[in-house]
C-alpha cells in the first residue's frame, strides 16, 4: 500500500511513518504539517491511502478530505483523532472515512487498522477485476453470437490472405447459399449446380446465367490459385507457420503446394502448371464454416 500522512505533530508522523515501514505495511510517498501543505501533493502522488489528522489548525482534516474529494481524488482515508466527540466522529464516517486510529497512537491499534483497510482495498480491486473481466467475456459472446456465416468465411479467406482477391466475394456467397439451404448435406453438391445458382441471383436468362457460371469459376480458381501461392511461400520462409501447417494440408492437395515451395526455392521464372482442387476446397471451407458457426451440416 501506498500512504500519505497528514498531520501537524511531527512526533505522530514519525511514529506513524516507523509502525508501517518496520512492519512491512506500505511505503510512504509523502507527508504534511497541514492540510493546505497537503492538497496539492496528495493529488499529484495519488496515494492509496492517505492518514490524516482531525483537528489541525487552518484546515481541518473534514475540510480537506472535502477539498480533496471535490478536486477528484478518489483514495482512502484513515483519521487520526484524540477526539472522542461522537457528532465530530459521525461526521468523519459521513465523508466515507475508513477507520480512526486514536491518538496517543497505539502500534497494534494502528497494525491492525491497517491490515484491515489493505485487505478490504485489495478484495476490492480483486472483484473489480474479476467484474471487468466478467463484461468483457460477455461483450465477446454477444459479438459472437452476432456474427454471420459470411463473417466466418472472410475470417478464413482473410488467414490465407486471399480476402479482397477477385473471386473471395463469390466464395463467400456460395458458402452462405449452402449453408442457408434447408436441405443441407455433408457433400456440396456439383460445382456447375453451385455456380449456376449463384449466377442465378444477378442474371435471368439462361444465356446470361451460363455465361456468369463459368465468369465465376474462374474467378474463383484464380483466388484458390493465389491462396496456394500464399501459403506455399509461407512455408518456405517457415515450415512451422501455423497458417501454413492448419490450411495446406487440409484445403489444398499437398503435393501441389510443395511442388509450388519448389519453384520458389529455385527462384523459377516459369511456375510448373499446379493442379486447383476447387471441389476440396469450397467442401473443405463449407464444413469448417459450419463447425465454426455451430450449425454443422446434418
Amino acid at each position: 500500500m501506498r500512504y500519505f500522512i497528514v498531520d501537524d505533530d511531527a512526533a505522530s508522523r514519525r511514529m506513524l511513518k516507523q509502525i508501517i515501514l518496520e512492519g512491512d505495511m506500505g511505503v510512504i510517498i509523502g507527508e504534511a504539517d497541514s492540510g493546505m501543505n497537503a492538497l496539492e501533493p496528495i493529488l499529484s502522488s495519488d496515494p492509496d491511502f492517505v492518514l490524516i489528522d482531525l483537528l489541525m489548525p487552518r484546515l481541518d482534516g473534514i475540510e480537506t478530505i472535502d477539498q480533496l474529494r471535490k478536486q477528484g481524488f478518489r483514495g482512502h482515508f484513515i483519521m487520526i483523532s484524540q477526539v472522542e466527540n461522537k457528532e465530530m466522529i459521525g461526521e468523519a464516517y459521513e465523508k466515507d472515512i475508513e477507520f480512526f486510529i486514536h491518538k496517543p497512537i497505539n502500534r497494534i491499534e494502528v497494525q491492525s487498522v491497517l491490515k484491515k483497510t489493505s485487505e478490504r482495498l485489495l478484495l476490492k480491486k480483486s472483484l473489480l477485476t474479476i467484474r471487468k473481466s466478467i463484461l468483457h467475456f460477455e461483450q465477446e459472446t454477444k459479438e459472437e453470437s452476432h456474427r454471420t456465416i459470411k463473417d466466418v468465411v472472410s475470417s478464413i479467406l482473410n488467414d490465407m490472405g486471399i480476402l479482397g482477391e477477385v473471386g473471395s466475394d463469390d466464395i463467400v456467397s456460395i458458402i452462405d447459399i449452402l449453408s442457408s439451404n434447408e436441405e443441407k448435406t455433408m457433400q456440396i453438391p456439383p460445382l456447375k449446380d453451385i455456380y449456376e445458382e449463384l449466377a442465378s441471383q444477378s442474371k435471368f436468362s439462361s444465356t446470361e446465367i451460363l455465361k456468369e457460371s463459368k465468369a465465376i469459376e474462374q474467378r474463383i480458381r484464380r483466388t484458390i490459385s493465389v491462396a496456394m501461392n500464399n501459403l506455399a511461400t509461407l512455408g518456405v520462409v517457415d515450415y512451422t507457420n501455423p497458417e501454413f501447417e492448419y490450411y495446406a494440408p487440409r484445403y489444398f492437395e499437398f503435393a501441389e503446394i510443395r511442388a509450388l515451395m519448389k519453384t520458389i526455392q529455385e527462384n523459377e521464372l516459369t511456375p510448373k502448371k499446379i493442379k486447383i482442387n476447387v471441389k476440396k476446397f469450397l467442401q473443405v471451407l463449407y464444413v469448417e464454416t459450419n463447425e465454426k458457426f455451430k450449425r454443422p451440416p446434418i
